[in-house]
């Protein structure tokens, strides 16, 4: 199993903390986001890692390379992150996405709790993470479901279709990458499609094949958009470390993938 991470952009609802300094390298509590991310991965099996860059590459691929070195942590550069949404990010890391692997938003602070979950859920192409709270604003990125299925996901939804929200986490399982990276594909011969998010994508698939949600609406994650977002992002990482006393040794997080033929969702 591999992760992609989208880190290309400069994060611009925080400056001045990204004036000169990429989002997913803004400290928290000792270290970056991006090393709280790929660390949270590792502890679930996860130690092959895609990252896009794109605002600062160069500040990203130091603190990379001085923490994992070069065959741990892979880098992609999309060079049109400053006028390109994160459809093109993706496109940009298909040489990646030719197995089983995790997409990962570059914002999504998460408890390794969250990924375990995810790898515990029944064998389907496409998983999507999903939390829910008892309000949403218009920056969420909505979804509306059907039972564990999901029908629509944007963030365009009006109250009555909202079921919950993505998190910026999805599973790509057997025949599932090959799907997404064909739908990015065709998405990227519309000329609006550097303006598009890879979420888009998915909700043309949903459309058209069963893709799945996974809820972990009872764990710790948050998303980095806003600076007191860096405050929640230090009570996830504080009870990350709570988790990890309380259960010991188990927080390795080792999983047995569930592989049913004949399940139902879940």
């Amino acid at each position: 199993m591999k992760a992609v991470i989208l880190s290309a952009g400069q994060g611009k609802r925080l400056l001045p903390l990204t004036a000169d300094c990429p989002k997913c390298i803004l400290p928290i509590m000792g270290q970056t986001l991006i090393e709280w991310q790929i660390d949270e991965l590792a502890k679930c099996g996860i130690d092959q890692v895609t990252v896009v860059l794109g605002y600062r590459a160069d500040k990203v691929e130091g603190v990379l390379r001085a923490r994992y070195g070069e065959h741990r942590v892979k880098t992609v550069y999309n060079s049109a992150y400053a006028v390109s949404d994160n459809l093109v990010s993706c496109w940009s890391a298909h040489d990646s996405m030719e197995e089983d692997f995790i997409l990962l938003n570059g914002d999504t602070l998460f408890e390794a709790a969250v990924l375990k979950r995810l790898l515990e859920t029944h064998d389907r192409p496409v998983t999507v993470v999903v939390s829910q709270k008892n309000e949403y604003d218009a920056d969420d990125m909505k979804v509306e479901l059907d039972g564990y299925r999901l029908v629509k996901i944007g963030k365009d939804l009006i109250p009555d279709q909202v079921d919950g929200e993505s998190i910026g986490m999805i599973l790509f399982r057997d025949e599932g990458p090959t799907m997404f990276r064909e739908a990015i594909q065709k998405a990227l011969r519309d000329p609006l499609s550097q303006t598009k998010w890879y979420l888009s994508v998915i909700d043309e698939m949903a459309r058209r094949i069963p893709v799945w949600t996974c809820s972990i609406h009872d764990l710790q994650w948050c998303e980095v958009d806003y600076q007191a977002d860096l405050k929640l992002a230090e009570k996830v990482v504080t009870a990350c470390g709570a988790r990890r006393q309380e259960k010991g040794s188990q927080d390795s997080c080792q999983v047995t993938e569930i592989r049913f033929a004949n399940s139902q969702p879940g």
